[in-house]
């Protein structure tokens, strides 16, 4: 049996990167995906068709997270697509880094509104299903930074911190009724993002860790496979750095 059997799942922001990772690893082990995005439907169209070939359900929808209403929405049509939300997975985000000198009070909000409040929008969505059914795994894609800060990041790192204190919140409110919520702090994660800085600059920060590598999509999503599964279950309100011994 897999371990996500039958399970139907939010994976906000996966058209790419650590959601798409999520999304191939998620629908391997049994799940049905709705998942959002913003940009391409041709892109979102092939991780369905893609998704799907693992026997599962696959859905797309052009849906900003960061929108109160359209999280709103975004929940109906998954309960009306679906039928329940058994995990949401909050991993959309940006980064706008700048010396904190430079940084615009623009490149703050907005990276606290996509960040932290998306994380808030959806928690709020799904929260009536999963109530209803005493069940459910909310996890939400934190970072180290959110953790020890980072010179240059302190609008990321402000908004990922917040999204910690709205974990350990969340789990203490919702664990009565069986309810979980955890977040994941990955380090430094070789995605596509990371493909256009200098290569000497990559060996560097691998110099930096002590497993001497980067992460990959999949290192993270194994994380979230944990705790979108039964193997968690009596875990809730964490912060799980994934981050090869960044921090330690």
């Amino acid at each position: 049996m897999k371990l996500l059997d039958g399970k139907n799942v939010i994976i906000t922001g996966a058209s790419r990167g650590i959601g798409r990772g999520i999304a191939e690893v998620f629908a391997r082990q049994g799940a049905n995906i709705a998942f959002t995005y913003l940009s391409s439907d041709a892109q979102a169209k092939v991780l369905e068709d893609q998704l799907t070939l693992n026997g599962c359900k696959a859905k797309g929808y052009k849906s900003d997270a960061s929108d109160f209403d359209a999280a709103q929405q975004l929940a109906k049509d998954v309960i009306r697509d679906f039928g329940s939300i058994d995990v949401l997975v909050n991993n959309a985000g940006v980064t706008k880094d700048g010396l904190l000198m430079r940084m615009s009070e623009d490149d703050f909000d907005s990276v606290m509104s996509i960040n932290m409040k998306s994380v808030f929008n959806m928690t709020k969505a799904v929260l009536r299903p999963m109530l209803k059914a005493r069940a459910g795994s909310i996890i939400n894609m934190s970072s180290v930074v959110g953790v020890k800060g980072n010179a240059g990041q302190a609008n990321y790192s402000s908004s990922k911190a917040a999204i910690n204190g709205f974990t350990k919140s969340t789990a203490l409110e919702l664990g009565s009724r069986n309810i979980r919520c955890n977040s994941i702090a990955p380090g430094f994660i070789e995605t596509e993002m990371t493909e256009s800085l200098a290569e000497e600059t990559v060996k560097e920060w691998r110099e930096q860790i002590p497993l001497k590598r980067g992460g990959t999509a999949e290192d993270i999503a194994n994380t979230t496979l944990f705790l979108a599964s039964d193997l968690s279950a009596y875990i809730t309100g964490q912060v799980i750095n994934v981050c090869g011994g960044m921090l330690t």
